[in-house]
């Protein structure tokens, strides 16, 4: 169980799900115990924390009776919950495991960021800490005595850390976020001068130098007249700097060096005969026949390192270059007696079956390549043989300072570290360089991984592409196979395609070079599916291993065993790798036991067959897609993909339905990250589930998908898989039913929603899963107006308040969910204090269940309704709040209309050219992300900050662009709006059809609407064009009536707004005198919203 503190106290099963602690001395017994967990707290002062000085009649009895009600809360929730609370005197403890309190978890991730040097690990994990804050310490008992302490002391540390997060985003450079966020902090905390340094500077960096000077003044003021101080001496020198604009740059990451590994063997302290002399070896001259590409860098950090280590192994997959960097790095050493290179792949790789005869093979071939002579008779005995070969080697090079250069030792991996344990030992001015697959394990070694070359992201362009090692030694190599090639505009994608394809290894790439001039580019990129076919010739003067593409990887696959080889056949059918977890659940069978996949990863991990990364889930293993090609024909040889891809689909849905609940509690964020890495390998479970006709598997993983999906705001996929599942015959009906309602609710994320059945709505029966699909249908419905929730006819009014009623009363997330639907009705409807109060309370209970999700549309609510009521800094605190959490959870469609919003406060403050940038950053984030709806928001929004500074071509053309799309998807608000835009533009353009044309019609959408604000809106543009027209006595009236329709909501227009208005009032005035002006505007404030739609539409005279 985990427990929290960081807010209102709060418990939660392993599985994230809330428990309630119903009796209020209950929760202040479990306070009092978490304010050290895991420590033993006396009875008599708990007895003081629960009751003071108003003791009950017998206190012990008392505190027990609590105690034992505090178990059975805790039993209830998960078994053997009980068993946390222990009772030992001279008092109770809460035995938790650790990590498993909050406060526990913020100071470990608070440490693990300080020990951080990059600042994006920094800026993370001190985000993932601040995350776990859900309001004040401690809740409703943080002003109880045995609590003052401790929350004024966390309280302190989240201070600091927020400054610690602010200091590494500056770093990264986000200046301009952290300067709008630091403003209301430094406000609250006036005297934390680090916070009100890391404010200044980025003020300073974002270009607002006035305001961090300011900022100075006024804490320098505070200090003198409160505390008789001044400044301390770096803010004062920062201050100083920043006059001088001598503000030094943030320093970068610090580089971190490889790792050193594992022990050592075999012994040659014994005596040894002297070698017969021979003339010292010739120095090796590395005289590779083709240039290197794109490893310079690493070129000179193995000379370096070499300067430093005396044994030094590249490791990495075959055909990666590990040779070629290696007579790289030879001819960039300098050694008194030269380098000399040892190739050993001729050497028997089966001769492990006899490891005296393999070592002994060994040590002759190195002896022959350092020009060591052996003329003593062989001794009868292998291992005597072996041991006198190695001391006479290790004494023909006991006085050289050489660097020895052991090539290719992959399948001879135990044998070369005898032998070089024995030459290191023996001979101290001797250095060694190693190539192979698999590291030596031995104490003095320094291991270097060699990668695959990098490659540029689908879409760059030429001059990016070509900057990128992969594609500049392809273009290479094809330009030296067909003189006549060159990369164009035209080839990039396709050359940039088949790097990828061939994950940057440069054999590969050499392979797939010498076929350009026969097939070209494209078709080749084409091809790349039967790559072991199409890639099946090489140089001649290459080893045969290295002629092609399959026999490279059949080298690999010779070397290993039969387990090795099932887990690496069985990890093809993962499509970006996996976890351990997937990884035994996928590959073991009753032959092959769990226990034996992971010593099999092990195994394949160290001869580069299988990458492994670390991440906080732990080890990730993938294939490069050349080996999981091979590994995947290889299973088909084995008979079993099948079974393999069916274990494959059985853990992804697993995985999906168990990821699918946490989504909604405080695990949300670590479930996000989880669902993000294994995305393509939920899709490609869907595929097996459609290939093996099995639609009951198909329905449950994309049900429990779909929160997913809306949350990364990803409709349009989840869109797609949905209906992939759909199409299946049969499967559970309630599944289908949830599926379908996923499937139009998600449909208008993208403008693709409809009228939803309403049999889907009203089935009996429903679970869980499929009352939250209802309810999302109708809470994303809402602004389209044939499917608002609040839209349509009294029959449709009645079953959609019965759908959200049955989901409010499913659960605690159910009723916070259910209360930002009602809040954003209650929006629609300018019903300003229920949109507060629904708003407030959804934001309420959202925090108490730890879905951080939920805070996003709840600022952002509450954002609206202070600017409708004209509180600007409170809107734009709101909507601050708000891009804070969802950048936390890298929520961008949700950021994207966060910017909008501040933007759009932008606008009413008059800055146009803030409200243009925010605005363009919106747009940018949402054609990213392909978030259509926010893509017509961003873009509307430019078109109203175009209308406003007079640019009206621009304007119009922004607008333009997406009427037909809210025409068409039924969003009326929308329409209405950019209706009335276009009105007030040809207007002002003196276009009297073309403005009362619009104007009319945004009319209609407005009347669809019966939103006021929206009704007001268009009464006032009709009312320009009829003005303008000289109808102006229609025009008062229309004016009249929209005033009196804001009025009626408690919603003026706002000032910053009123510029069409007062253009409107001016022209009328000119032509009206004051007397009648007033009683034709006091008519129409008298008139309803359908004598108002009539006088608007009536014939002109």
């Amino acid at each position: 169980m985990r427990f929290g503190v960081l807010g209102p106290l709060a418990v939660w099963t392993s599985g994230g799900h809330l428990v309630r602690v119903p009796e209020f001395k209950v929760r202040l017994l479990l306070a009092g115990l978490l304010v050290e967990p895991g420590r033993l707290v006396p009875a008599d002062r708990l007895i003081e924390d629960l009751w003071g000085s108003d003791l009950p009649a017998n206190p012990t009895a008392s505190l027990q009776t609590r105690a034992s009600q505090l178990r059975r809360v805790l039993d209830e929730a998960e078994e053997g919950g009980r068993g946390a609370l222990v009772s030992r005197p001279p008092g109770y403890l809460l035995d938790v495991a650790p990590g498993s309190v909050d406060t526990q978890t913020f100071h470990d991730l608070l440490v693990r960021a300080r020990a951080a040097t990059d600042p994006a690990v920094r800026a993370a994990l001190i985000s993932d800490a601040l995350a776990l804050w859900r309001g004040p310490a401690f809740g409703e008992f943080a002003d109880h005595d045995f609590a003052r302490i401790v929350t004024t002391r966390l309280e302190d540390r989240r201070l600091t850390a927020l400054e610690e997060q602010a200091e590494a985003r500056l770093e990264l450079g986000e200046h301009d976020l952290v300067a709008d966020e630091l403003g209301d902090l430094t406000e609250r905390h006036p005297l934390r001068e680090r916070m009100r340094a890391a404010h200044m500077r980025a003020l300073y960096r974002a270009g607002r130098q006035s305001e961090a000077l300011d900022g100075y003044h006024r804490l320098r003021t505070r200090l003198s007249e409160e505390l008789g101080l001044d400044p301390g001496p770096a803010l004062a020198e920062l201050h100083r700097a920043i006059l001088a604009q001598e503000l030094d740059e943030e320093p970068g990451p610090v580089p971190r060096a490889p790792s050193i590994m594992g022990p050592a063997v075999l012994d040659t302290s014994s005596a040894a005969s002297p070698p017969t002399p021979t003339d010292p070896a010739p120095s090796f001259p590395p005289g590779p026949a083709t240039s290197l590409v794109g490893r310079d860098e690493e070129v000179a950090r193995i000379v370096s390192l070499l300067e430093g280590s005396r044994l030094v192994t590249l490791t990495g997959p075959g055909g990666v270059g590990k040779t070629r960097l290696a007579l790289a790095v030879a001819a960039g050493v300098e050694r008194p007696d030269g380098v000399h290179l040892v190739d050993l792949s001729g050497v028997d790789p089966f001769c492990e079956s006899e490891p005296h005869a393999c070592t002994a093979s060994v040590v002759e071939t190195i002896s022959m390549g350092l020009g060591v002579r052996d003329d003593t008779a062989s001794a009868p005995d292998p291992e005597v043989s072996v041991e006198r070969g190695t001391r006479r080697l290790v004494e023909a090079v006991r006085s050289h300072g050489a660097l020895l250069v052991l090539d290719n030792c992959e399948h001879l991996v135990e044998p070369v570290a005898a032998v070089v344990t024995a030459l290191l030992r023996g001979a101290p001015g001797l250095t060694v360089l190693v190539t192979g697959q698999t590291p030596l394990l031995l104490g003095a070694e320094r291991v270097w991984p060699v990668r695959p070359l990098p490659f540029p992201e689908p879409g760059a362009g030429r001059e990016e592409a070509v900057s990128s090692a992969a594609v500049a030694l392809f273009v290479e190599r094809a330009s030296a196979a067909d003189p006549g090639f060159a990369l164009t505009d035209d080839d990039v994608e396709a050359v940039i395609a088949i790097c990828r394809r061939l994950d940057g290894l440069p054999l590969a790439l050499e392979l797939a070079a010498a076929k350009v001039r026969s097939l070209g580019v494209r078709v080749l990129a084409e091809r790349m599916d039967d790559r072991f076919s199409l890639l099946s010739t090489g140089y001649r003067d290459a080893p045969d291993r290295q002629r092609t593409l399959r026999s490279m990887i059949d080298w690999s696959w010779d070397l290993i065993e039969g387990p090795e080889r099932a887990v690496l056949r069985r990890l093809s059918v993962h499509a970006e790798g996996c976890t351990l977890e997937a990884a035994e659940t996928v590959c073991a069978d009753e032959r092959l036991p769990s226990a034996r996949v992971l010593e099999s990863l092990t195994t394949l991990v160290d001869r580069s067959l299988v990458t492994v990364s670390h991440d906080r889930f732990g080890p990730r293993y993938r294939l490069l897609e050349s080996v999981a090609a091979y590994g995947l024909e290889r299973l088909r040889e084995a008979g079993e993909e099948e079974r393999v891809r069916s274990r494959h689909l059985d853990h992804h849905v697993g995985l999906a339905e168990r990821a699918d609940p946490r989504l909604r509690t405080t695990l949300q964020r670590e479930w996000l990250d989880r669902l993000d890495t294994e995305s393509a390998d939920l899709r490609r479970a869907l595929t097996t589930a459609r290939r093996n006709g099995a639609t009951d598997r198909a329905l449950r993983l994309v049900n429990a998908l779909a929160w997913y999906w809306m949350l990364r705001g990803r409709s349009v996929e989840g869109g797609r898989l949905l209906d992939l599942a759909l199409e299946m015959p049969g499967g559970d009906a309630g599944a289908r039913r949830t599926a379908l309602l996923w499937r139009a609710g998600l449909a208008y994320g993208h403008g693709g929603g409809s009228d939803p059945d309403p049999a889907l709505l009203t089935a009996p029966d429903a679970d869980e899963a499929e009352l939250r699909a209802r309810w999302y249908l109708l809470h994303s419905g809402i602004g389209f107006t044939d499917a608002d929730a609040d839209a349509g006819s009294e029959e449709t009014r009645a079953r959609n308040g019965l759908v959200l009623d049955a989901f409010e009363a499913s659960g605690p997330w159910g009723a916070a969910a259910v209360s930002l639907t009602r809040a954003r009705a209650a929006y629609g409807r300018s019903e300003l204090d229920a949109l507060r109060e629904h708003a407030e309370r959804g934001r309420a209970r959202f925090v108490e269940i730890g879905d951080r999700w939920g805070l996003v549309p709840a600022a952002a609510l509450l954002g609206s309704y202070a600017e409708v009521v004209g509180d600007h800094s409170t809107a734009a605190r709101h909507h601050r709040e708000g891009m804070r959490v969802a950048e936390d959870l890298r929520l961008w469609t949700e950021v994207g209309e966060r910017l909008i919003s501040l933007g759009r406060i932008a606008l009413l403050e008059g800055d146009l050219a803030r409200a243009e940038e925010l605005h363009e950053r919106a747009r940018r984030t949402a054609v990213e992300h392909g978030h259509v709806v926010g893509e017509e928001a961003a873009v509307l929004g430019l078109g109203m900050i175009a209308r406003r500074r007079g640019d009206l071509d621009t304007a119009r053309r922004h607008l333009e662009a997406w009427l037909d799309w809210h025409l068409r998807t039924g969003s009326d608000f929308g329409a209405a709006l950019i209706l009335a835009e276009l009105g007030f533009v040809a207007e002002v353009e003196g276009d009297v059809e073309a403005a009362l044309r619009s104007h009319l019609r945004g009319l209609e959408a407005a009347r669809r609407t019966g939103d006021p604000r929206a009704w007001a809106l268009a009464l006032e543009g009709t009312a320009g064009a009829y003005s303008l027209a000289g109808d102006v006595t229609r025009a008062v009236r229309l004016l009249g009536a929209a005033e009196s329709l804001r009025a009626s909501v408690g919603a003026p227009l706002p000032a910053a707004e009123r510029g069409d208005v007062d253009r409107i009032e001016r022209r009328v005035a000119a032509a009206l005198r004051p007397g009648p002006r007033e009683r034709e505007r006091a008519l129409g404030r008298a008139l309803s919203r359908e004598e108002a739609w009539a006088e608007a539409v009536r014939s002109r005279p």
